[in-house]
């Protein structure tokens, strides 16, 4: 069984109701279908009722998807909810609206919408970023769901399917940070690589391998910019000293054993590394579209991690096939966090 279909058996083992608020999206529609006809989701597609009823009946299964209440729409413009969120948002955020107006607009913008759903437990988690921008999307759910307790940062990471890995056969590794942070300190980089270690291990379940990327393998470069990478180790060492993470290194050390074992001989992540740490979003974003668009890597994600309750953003690229995919990897951080109560 393929990493995939690992994390789908994962999905259908313990659904989850997930909330997309771009209900209109055609990509938003049929993932959303595809989801709950494999078991794996119940879904709200938040948008104008009547023109998402008639796009879900277009589809094999939509009316019946529709009767069993799979699949539920609703508009945030006219919600029975809408006096439930106003007040909660006036509670938690109180200074922050300027009045009741100010609240109520806000409940009718359907990434907030989700936000809340998800936030007051009418939903499990949210999944957007289709057509909001990644900007839109995490600020909501920073401001909505807010960050979770003892989290250092809310970062990034995406999960990379490699077709054809090391060994031949299908590979699953994690990039981080590809899509939220900037320009991380080393206190944040160090943050961002004990965070991706974790999800990399609660969802494939294998043991996590650190690389921390850099220019420079091992002092093979002097710059302030590998400084930081050291520095971010050095860190990240100190939290997690169980942790198997090294660096710094290129990635064709962190990633192939040949090279690893002539650029960094006696290291436990050379070579073996399954969590690659880029050291900035230019170089993360830049690696994540050259593997996904050249090496043929399908690219989950952006994940978001260090939020409250699951919330994720979708690459506007995005097709149907990745919506499901998404939230099959949304239903299962439902299930980890539920799993840690």
């Amino acid at each position: 069984m393929s990493a995939l279909q690992t994390l789908i058996q994962s999905a259908k083992a313990a659904p989850a109701h997930i909330v997309l608020p771009e209900g209109q999206d055609p990509r938003l529609i049929e993932g959303g279908l595809n989801a709950v006809s494999h078991g794996i989701a119940s879904v709200t597609l938040l948008g104008p009722v009547d023109a998402i009823t008639s796009a879900v009946k277009e589809h094999e299964g939509g009316s019946a998807a529709l009767q069993s209440g799979k699949v539920s729409i609703v508009d945030p413009l006219n919600s029975s909810k809408e006096a439930e969120f106003t007040a909660s948002i006036l509670d938690f955020r109180a200074g922050k609206i300027a009045d009741e107006a100010a609240a109520i607009k806000l409940v009718h913008d359907p990434l907030v919408y989700a936000a809340m759903m998800v936030r007051l437990g009418h939903a499990d988690g949210t999944l957007g970023g289709a057509v909001y921008t990644t900007g839109d999307t995490v600020r909501v759910a920073l401001q909505m769901i807010g960050k979770a307790k003892g989290a250092s940062i809310v970062s990034s990471f995406f999960l990379m399917v490699l077709p054809k890995g090391r060994n031949g056969q299908e590979e699953v590794v994690v990039f981080s940070d590809c899509g939220l942070v900037v320009e991380p300190d080393a206190q944040q980089l160090a943050g961002i690589a004990i965070a991706s270690a974790g999800n990399f291990e609660a969802l494939t379940g294998q043991v996590a391998l650190v690389g921390m990327l850099s220019f420079s393998t091992k002092g093979s470069a002097r710059h302030a910019n590998v400084s930081k990478v050291n520095e971010a180790l050095a860190i990240a060492k100190g939290l997690a000293p169980d942790l198997k993470i090294d660096g710094e290194m290129q990635f064709d050390a962190a990633f192939d054993m040949d090279v690893g074992a002539s650029k960094a001989p006696g290291s436990e992540v050379a070579g073996k590394a399954n969590v690659l740490i880029f050291p900035n979003l230019d170089a993360g974003n830049i690696g994540y579209k050259i593997a996904q668009r050249i090496g043929g890597a399908m690219a989950l994600g952006p994940v978001l991690q260090g939020l409250a309750k699951p919330a994720n953003d979708l690459s506007r690229g995005c097709n149907a096939e990745d919506v499901f995919n998404m939230i099959a990897v949304t239903v299962n951080q439902v299930r980890l966090a539920n799993s840690s109560k």
